[in-house]
């Protein structure tokens, strides 16, 4: 996503709202949604988004707006669906899996998870976390060029891939699943198929592929990873069915997929031939390096929306929004608020508070933002502690999808310290 470096790069009375399409990928693969979402934000930070002749949404793009849609689970409900992909129709996995579900049963579905996710005990894993960092970042020592974005579309997919007990010989295919999942337009992904047809091979493929883990796993219960603790949690007096492990199942290793791979690129994308770079790479021996993940974290918000339903008549910004109506918020445009941060369209590593929504807000607060923050940590510890220097090798290029905003090819030359 191409990011303006100042707050002077945005801001133009010319946009014509009425033509935006904020569902149509390429507005985020060859354009630039930033402009469009500052004079949403100045003009209408609430408005009505037509899809087709029936369909709508209203489109959320302030930080404090988005914040209430996000957090109010008894005005705006998960349960219809999270992703404009269901925009017009109702989610299957509504009540059955996490992220479409509402509290209190989300809660309960959640807390067991939550606590085996915690920092210690994901920390366990740091140093298996940390050679897979690099064994990715490896090639790139050679000096010549490599790319780190391709690299590091791998790594989520080996961090969950132990979380969850799943055979090594598998993650390359379930990462072009997931991938396929997120950026279903996206032709590098999507085996040839079109949009519908790409989406439903990648979750019929994915659904069976976790079909015959699970019933694996119940056959040898009392394992410790996180796919025989969804076989133990207890909701309203009973274990989950299938159905609803498989669902949470694909929605953590969607989760991770969506989030890791697409944050260091992008600040690294904003930062290279900059001073910036320099201030970056020292931030390990400058002790910055947890600002650095947050500031990555707001300045990529790789979740590019999540989408949320009226459960009655409310007032939004001014806008009555019906019962029924869809409501969007994007979080790249919350995380550039310039009410809620200072001087948003400059990355600062050093950046306190910074009270960034990348991970969502309120109860789906995303439930692996430790295991994100680890593997982030041991990314950017591992890149300041190797490389003195980073230079382009080619020109970036952007995945096409709606709602991951992503580099999925970035061409470097690394210079090695020492």
């Amino acid at each position: 996503m191409r990011i303006p470096t100042s707050i002077d790069a945005i801001g133009d009375n010319t946009i014509d709202l009425d033509a935006v399409d904020l569902v149509d990928p390429r507005t985020y693969s060859e354009g630039d949604p930033h402009p469009i979402w500052a004079e949403m934000r100045r003009r209408e930070p609430v408005r009505w988004h037509p899809v087709g002749s029936d369909l709508g949404f209203w489109s959320v793009t302030t930080y404090e707006h988005g914040s209430w849609v996000l957090r109010d689970h008894e005005t705006f409900t998960s349960q219809r669906g999270t992703l404009l992909n269901l925009l017009g129709k109702d989610d299957p996995a509504g009540g059955q899996q996490m992220a479409a579900t509402d509290p209190p049963r989300h809660t309960r579905m959640r807390e067991p998870l939550q606590r085996a996710l915690t920092i210690k005990s994901v920390e366990r894993s740091g140093d298996q976390i940390r050679a897979q960092v690099r064994r990715l970042l490896d090639p790139a020592k050679s000096g010549e060029p490599f790319d780190l974005a391709q690299a590091v579309t791998r790594l989520p997919m080996a961090v969950t891939g132990m979380l969850m007990g799943l055979p090594e010989e598998d993650w390359p295919r379930l990462t072009q699943l997931t991938l396929m999942s997120i950026a279903p337009d996206d032709p590098e992904f999507n085996e040839g198929a079109d949009t519908q047809a790409a989406l439903q091979r990648a979750h019929r493929e994915l659904f069976a592929y976790f079909a015959e883990i699970v019933r694996a796993r119940q056959k040898n219960p009392g394992g410790d990873d996180l796919i025989s603790l969804l076989l133990t949690i207890d909701v309203e007096g009973r274990t989950m069915g299938l159905g609803e492990v498989l669902a949470n199942c694909y929605s953590l290793l969607l989760g991770a997929n969506v989030t890791t791979p697409y944050v260091p690129t992008a600040a690294l994308d904003a930062v290279i031939g900059t001073p910036m770079l320099h201030e970056v790479l020292e931030s390990a021996n400058t002790g910055t390096i947890l600002t650095t993940v947050e500031e990555a974290l707001r300045w990529a918000s790789p979740a590019n929306h999540f989408m949320r339903h009226a459960v009655r008549d409310v007032d939004l910004g001014g806008r009555k929004v019906r019962s029924g109506d869809a409501v969007v918020v994007w979080l790249g445009s919350a995380n550039r608020d310039e009410t809620a941060f200072d001087d948003p369209f400059t990355f600062n590593p050093k950046r306190k508070p910074n009270r960034h929504i990348a991970f969502g807000v309120g109860g789906h607060y995303c439930v692996g933002h430790t295991v994100a923050r680890v593997t982030l940590r041991a990314l950017f510890d591992e890149i300041v502690s190797t490389f003195a220097d980073l230079d382009r090798a080619g020109e970036v290029e952007h995945l096409s999808s709606n709602f991951v905003a992503g580099i999925k090819h970035m061409p470097v030359i690394a210079k090695v310290r020492g």
